[in-house]
């Protein structure tokens, strides 16, 4: 019976999925839309589904769920949307990061604006497993599980987008 206790109900359940993944999920529909609408409604709608389908995704392990419904649905506005790209609103900007204390900001800033601009350089695929991985945690499984690709070729487009980042950042490209 003490073991009822520690099983919290599904409301608990999906109150503490939509608390701990409302940020990772925005910042990944955000990378993928890059249109803050768009990002916006491809998490809601997640949660919806998540709300819908609650009893079907393994409570202990909901990321590759959310993360993988959350990519398509992202996808399929950029289709319906015919590929819109708008400046990220600053609400969701906020949501979707972390606040740093203030002294930091201006450094942070930098560092970002580097790591933007360096991912930039990368194809599409190569920016997105390297999101799930550094910027949202997900391991190689779990990027496989989203992306639909193999967990070794996860592991291989992680290596070689590293590679190329390191030389990159050693050296300016030529030209931008």
């Amino acid at each position: 019976m003490g073991n009822d206790a520690e099983v919290p109900s599904e409301a608990e359940w999906l109150n503490r999925v939509v608390a701990e993944f409302e940020r990772p999920l925005s910042r990944y529909a955000l990378s993928i839309t890059h249109n803050a609408d768009r990002a916006l409604d491809a998490v809601q709608e997640t949660f919806l589904l998540l709300v819908q389908h609650a009893g079907e995704i393994d409570r202990a392990h909901p990321a590759p769920w959310l993360f993988t419904v959350c990519r398509t649905k992202a996808i399929d506005l950029l289709r319906k949307d015919g590929r819109m790209e708008a400046r990220p609103r600053k609400d969701l900007a906020e949501r979707a990061s972390a606040e740093p204390p203030a002294e930091d900001v201006a450094v942070l800033r930098e560092d970002i604006t580097e790591a933007e601009r360096l991912l930039a350089l990368l194809p599409p695929r190569e920016r997105e497993v390297l999101r799930l991985k550094f910027q949202e945690g997900l391991r190689y499984k779990e990027i496989a599980a989203v992306t639909g690709l193999s967990i070794s070729h996860v592991g291989v487009m992680i290596h070689q987008a590293m590679a190329r980042l390191r030389r990159r950042k050693a050296g300016p490209p030529n030209g931008a």
